[in-house]
């Protein structure tokens, strides 16, 4: 009986002790799982071309055109994903050097800056959907691909970085407006090499662990 109650609390001590998965980062799992699978399937269309062409001389005539589509679509998840995990470049040579409340108007700023431009793109995107459906257009490509099919997948991902760099924007805001500068810098300051060094490092360990675990 002891040694059942001992495991149950080890059990739990285990589960608290455990992060919880937070609406983020099943967002940002979910984008780089379709992501991943978008790259995995062009590169097994490319591989099946390739042989095809080589070894019977037949060719899938679309392997072009879908690396392009993979390529457009994967980039407005990879606009999401960097955001997220605060991987967008921005110039910061002076920004450590200014008083911690300059920086969180900065921070604020840049993120609100972002999802401005963000909506503007969706906005002049949607035009492109819209002429696409007036006019019916094809792809000029042996498939003539109804272009709706793979420009609506596009724009799909332009509107989710939009909402993502929208949702980041009012909580920078509400951020600011209560004086939780600390809190502001905290989540959306510039990468440091630090921080960077760290992650890879992370990465590391776990890729290690993985492999040591897959040893029999």
């Amino acid at each position: 009986m002891n040694t059942a109650l001992n495991d149950n609390l080890v059990a739990g001590a285990a589960s608290a002790a455990k992060p919880a998965v937070s609406t983020k980062d099943h967002i940002e799992s979910a984008l780089a799982t379709v992501f991943g699978l978008i790259f995995v399937g062009l590169a097994c269309l490319v591989t099946v071309e390739t042989i095809s062409r080589k070894v019977f001389n037949v060719s899938l005539q679309g392997a072009d055109e879908l690396g392009g589509y993979a390529l457009a679509v994967g980039s407005t998840i990879a606009f999401s994903l960097a955001l997220m995990g605060r991987n967008h470049i921005r110039v910061d040579v002076f920004h450590e050097l200014l008083p911690k409340k300059v920086q969180s108007f900065m921070n604020w700023f840049a993120i609100v800056s972002l999802a401005a431009f963000s909506v503007f793109i969706s906005v002049v995107a949607f035009k492109v959907i819209a002429d696409t459906l007036q006019y019916r257009s094809t792809a000029q490509t042996p498939w003539a691909t109804p272009l709706i099919w793979p420009q609506g997948v596009w724009y799909a991902g332009l509107v989710i970085f939009a909402l993502v760099a929208c949702g980041y924007a009012l909580r920078a805001t509400g951020l600011l407006l209560t004086g939780r500068t600390d809190v502001l810098n905290r989540d959306f300051h510039p990468k440091s090499a630090k921080e960077e060094l760290k992650e890879e490092l992370d990465d590391l360990a776990q890729r290690q662990a993985v492999e040591q675990g897959a040893k029999p």
